[in-house]
């Protein structure tokens, strides 16, 4: 039946569908306003040059990873290599699950991609034993409410998009987050969140691809990316990965 309407609709569905069903609301409790930096699919270049970048601020990030496609050239660009791995744990930033499979979060059922979030979980393990996945970001699209549902049972928060900041409640499996790409290198728009979720003691997700001079249509440039990460560190929040920031937000 979906197929046969117009995509406009279909995507408000599919947006509304999300937003309102299988959620895990909690009340923020944080005290201080939170940013976290997230990168998706983990290009090489989001470690070797974006991490490089947090790391001379003195801060470490959130990088997914879909272990299927490391060391792949894909439209996010090359992805990271197991030697990539071991530097980003080694530096202290995160390391959180997009599934194996890069699955889009609408189109695959929910059994296929909770096979896939264990196939992840698995292929990290041979990797790095004891090491595992506390926190997921949807690929590609928004999920379903029944993925939605059998994830809660495994991360302790899922991250998607909205373009926003979460303030006051939140929904622990569709945490909203802000991607850079989208503001196509003019930084009005993401300084604004940063001021509003200082204001409102709230939580900034910043999130984006690779990092290149010469990025593709879902990443940003080097320079763009350090004026946010100075902006960010100047503006009072704490800023520290996704798993870590959690912990504030339900002050644990």
């Amino acid at each position: 039946m979906l197929a046969t309407l117009p995509a406009r609709i279909v995507g408000k569905y599919q947006r509304t569908s999300a937003k309102y069903f299988s959620r895990r609301m909690i009340t923020m409790r944080n005290e201080s306003p939170l940013i976290s930096f997230t990168f998706d699919d983990f290009p090489e270049s989001s470690l070797r040059v974006g991490g490089a970048i947090l790391k001379g601020h003195g801060l470490a990030g959130t990088y997914y990873a879909s272990l299927g496609l490391m060391g792949q050239m894909t439209p996010t660009g090359l992805i990271f290599s197991p030697g990539d791995l071991k530097a980003l744990l080694d530096d202290g930033h995160e390391l959180g699950c997009h599934t194996f499979a890069h699955c889009d979060s609408w189109e695959t059922t929910p059994s296929a991609f909770e096979r896939s979030v264990e196939e992840n979980q698995t292929a990290l393990s041979r990797l790095h034993s004891g090491a595992r996945f506390a926190t997921l970001s949807y690929p590609i699209t928004c999920p379903r409410p029944e993925t939605k549902l059998r994830l809660s049972r495994r991360f302790e928060c899922c991250r998607f998009g909205g373009q926003t900041f979460n303030v006051g409640s939140l929904d622990l499996n569709l945490v909203a987050a802000h991607f850079l790409e989208k503001d196509r290198g003019d930084g009005a728009v993401i300084g604004n969140l940063i001021e509003q979720t200082v204001r409102n003691r709230g939580w900034l997700v910043i999130a984006t691809h690779d990092i290149a001079d010469e990025h593709t249509p879902y990443g940003c440039t080097p320079a763009f990316f350090e004026s946010v990460v100075r902006d960010a560190a100047r503006s009072g929040a704490v800023i520290m990965p996704v798993a870590d920031a959690l912990k504030h937000v339900l002050r644990v």
